[in-house]
This record gives C-alpha cells, structure tokens and sequence, in this order.
C-alpha cells in the first residue's frame, strides 16, 4: 500500500476517529509524563520504528492486532515491542478477548512533542 502524502509531496498521517465503546486502554504513562529521551529509545529500534510509522500511514482502522503488520517475527518478539511501545507513550493498546491491538497517540505526542511524528513519518526504511 503506498502511504498518502500532502500537497508538499509528504507522507499524511492518518488520524482515524475513535470508535464508541472501546475497552479501557492498557497501563501507559499520563500525557504529562511522557518523556524524550523514553521516546526516541523505543524509536531507536528499527521494526519499532517500521511499526509506528505503518500505523501512521497505513492503518485501515482504528487500532490494528500484530498480524495485521505482516512481520516475521515469534510472537514472543512481537509482545516484547508492542509492550515498548505502549510503555514509552507512543502506541495505546486495548484488550480485545485474547487479542492485543494498537494505535499512535498522535494527539498525546504531537502536544508534547511538535514535529516528532512528522519525522517519524518521513523516515524511509531501508530495503529488505
């Protein structure tokens, strides 16, 4: 799938609406606490990076199950970095049943950090 872009030629962020009746969101740390250097360390590994940016780009609905990236990786490995993710601030994750599904906290991160997600989105993985 071949992301959106703006009238710039950059990379849209999709921001989809939250849907009523959600199960409450996982433990993760209030707005306010969110901190850089805990961000970009969760950023700072490459298929976090790959994860966060298919979200903001690519999400076909609200919030999206592991399988939905395609990685080739044990589920082990998985719960490791969606867990990083939602406890560094960048990811909310929901307990749907036996399922775990995530989405960005676009609004939580662009308040506190301006521009992060941007940077994020206009990253180019390398190939392979």
């Amino acid at each position: 799938m071949t992301p959106r872009t703006t009238d710039n030629g950059r990379p849209a962020i999709k921001a989809l609406p939250e849907p009523p009746d959600l199960p409450p969101p996982l433990p993760e740390p209030a707005v306010e606490d969110l901190r850089l250097e805990t961000v970009l360390a969760a950023l700072s590994d490459p298929l976090r990076l790959r994860i966060v940016r298919k979200l903001l780009l690519e999400s076909e609905q609200f919030d999206h199950t592991c399988g939905w990236f395609g990685l080739d990786r044990p589920k082990s490995s998985l719960t490791h970095h969606f867990k990083a993710l939602r406890e560094a601030g960048i990811t909310r994750q929901r307990q749907y049943g036996l399922e775990r599904r995530s989405h960005v906290r676009i609004a939580d991160l662009n308040a506190r950090f301006p521009g992060l997600l941007d940077l994020v989105a206009d990253w180019t993985p390398p190939e392979g």
